[in-house]
């Protein structure tokens, strides 16, 4: 599957917020696994159009909050934001590399962008100092039919020859919830907090579903695909999502979503 930085050139602002309530929903339930930590210094990796960033620096009351982001357009959204210690950067989270200087790593549905999960916690960790938090949240959809219908059209032709890959690998990089808390407990964290959680989403109607995923989802096949392959993918995709789905208005929307919390054992102390 393509890279992060790769499919960040096609996120669009305006479509990934047509459904900014409902994606705020497990990040404000991911924010209350964080403990406050005033002056300390976090970062938020995949900080997108940043209205989150700002939360989440005022929940923590820290020095300085950094948002990470691959992409330009999203980026753009999020600079205005910027001021009394919140600031934000372009680059790479999967290249992400800090030497133990944050208090609090916090990820919300940006790391399933990033493959080999047991690596990637480790080098999160890595960045923490003493008693520094890890908060992460990731979609664990990728069995509901909005994803897997878009993973099975991409196995036909004339899209597959474009993949290279299994297309739903990028989806396999998640772990099982008991995987993720054995590698929690396996870097070193002395208290965790991992769930699977439901969220319900009613929206207008089963065609909707296709807008959601167009924000998120779609992207990684837009970024293989030759734009002149990814409208006649698009028009597979929803037709075949409407027949399986059918004809329902409105329509409530399952998605799964794993989130944890984690914590370094010692003290803000003993890391400044």
């Amino acid at each position: 599957m393509p890279d992060e930085t790769t499919v960040a050139n096609g996120w669009d602002p305006d479509q990934y917020s047509r459904f900014a309530a409902e994606r705020a929903k497990p990040f404000l339930d991911l924010l209350a696994m964080v403990e406050p930590l005033p002056g300390g210094e976090v970062i938020d990796l995949g900080c997108g159009t940043g209205e989150l960033t700002a939360k989440l620096h005022a929940h923590t009351q820290a020095g300085t909050t950094t948002g990470i982001d691959a992409s330009e357009a999203m980026l753009a959204r999020a600079l205005p934001l910027a001021g009394n210690g919140l600031r934000f950067e372009l680059g790479d989270i999967s290249r992400f590399d800090s030497d133990g200087s944050f208090d609090v790593v916090f990820a919300n549905a940006s790391l399933q962008w990033v493959p080999d999960h047991p690596r990637l916690l480790h080098q999160l960790a890595a960045g923490l100092r003493p008693g520094g938090q890890l908060a992460v949240q990731v979609p664990a959809n990728s069995d509901h039919p909005s994803h897997a219908v878009a993973f099975e059209v991409a196995r036909e032709a004339p899209f597959v020859e474009h993949m290279g890959v299994d297309p739903a690998a990028g989806a396999h990089a998640v772990c099982a919830p008991e995987q993720y808390a054995e590698l929690l407990d396996g870097i070193g964290f002395s208290d965790q907090h991992v769930r699977l959680q439901v969220y319900g989403h009613r929206l207008a109607s089963t065609a909707a579903v296709v807008e959601w995923t167009k924000g998120t989802t779609l992207l990684r096949f837009k970024s293989l695909l030759p734009p002149e392959l990814f409208d006649p993918f698009m028009e597979r995709y929803r037709r075949r999502l409407g027949e399986v789905l059918g004809e329902r208005a409105p329509y409530f929307y399952t998605f799964k979503r794993i989130l944890f919390w984690a914590r370094l054992p010692g003290s803000r102390s003993q890391g400044q």
